[in-house]
């Protein structure tokens, strides 16, 4: 099944859920999707040697004993850290691979990534499976002209341009429908940046709308009844209870070759 083709609203584990494991590594990934969580969401960074790695900062020092740049780190090197201290950092293919029922977001941290991403995505499985978001507009139209038929969430610039109509009660311009979702911040620091008017706005020119980062279930039920399309959270535990409390969760289908679910196993 392909990226966003379910009913009802996406849950999406953000860094593969961090607040349950060390964030972007296959522990996180794992402990989401034992919960039913079909949608991962992880960053990507380029290593010195050309391999895409699942990492969110441009250095090492917050999550790991390493020091210094990402991009002066060839693979073999950084596979001998751990993030918080506990597990390794995968590639990207590694944690595609790991989880073939999950269905990843990709945020593309940096334009020399672009080659390499295009390389891993050229596996139809996993097209199918991803959609690319976090960039500038500019870059998202590479990532779609090196892998046609990908999916993508708005570029920066779409995205301010959508979220100013709604601001200002205008309906967006349908040159803005660049991608098929919206990946919006819930707020930047004490600034609420969704509105409701967003998700008319968004319908209205066939975008998707997703919120991130949202973590307590108070905001979880206001962007549900506003009528977001996804949430992405460090907390998909929390959020799995409100939608399974909405009769809106989706859980992960069953495991091939096995009679057990995910969501059994975590029930």
């Amino acid at each position: 099944m392909a990226y966003g083709s379910e009913l009802g609203p996406i849950a999406l584990a953000h860094r593969g859920g961090a607040s349950l494991a060390p964030e972007n590594t296959l522990a996180a990934f794992g402990l989401s999707t034992a919960l039913g969580i079909r949608y991962l969401e992880t960053d990507v960074r380029l290593t010195a040697d050309g391999e895409l790695i699942c990492f969110h900062d441009a250095t090492l020092d917050r999550v790991t004993d390493g020091r210094g740049p990402v991009a002066r780190h060839t693979l073999a090197s950084l596979r001998q850290l751990r993030v918080l201290g506990r597990e390794p950092i995968p590639t990207l293919s590694e944690a595609l691979e790991a989880f073939p029922e999950a269905r990843f977001t990709i945020d593309l941290k940096e334009r020399s990534a672009i080659g390499a991403l295009a390389k891993v995505l050229q596996h139809k499985d996993f097209r199918e499976r991803v959609c690319v978001a976090g960039a500038w507009d500019g870059c998202l139209d590479v990532v779609r002209a090196q892998v046609p038929g990908v999916r993508t969430a708005l570029g920066w610039r779409a995205l301010a341009a959508v979220v100013t109509c709604a601001r200002a009660g205008m309906p967006p311009a349908r040159r803005f429908a660049t991608a098929e979702f919206l990946h919006v911040p819930d707020r930047m620091g004490r600034v609420q940046v969704f509105v409701e008017r967003l998700v008319t706005g968004a319908h209205g020119i066939g975008v998707k709308v997703v919120v991130w980062t949202v973590n307590d279930q108070p905001s979880m039920v206001r962007l549900l009844d506003a009528g977001v399309d996804g949430i992405i959270t460090d907390r998909p535990d929390l959020l799995r209870e409100v939608l399974v409390a909405r009769n809106q969760w989706t859980p992960m289908p069953v495991w091939p070759g096995t009679s057990t679910s995910p969501r059994s196993l975590a029930s």
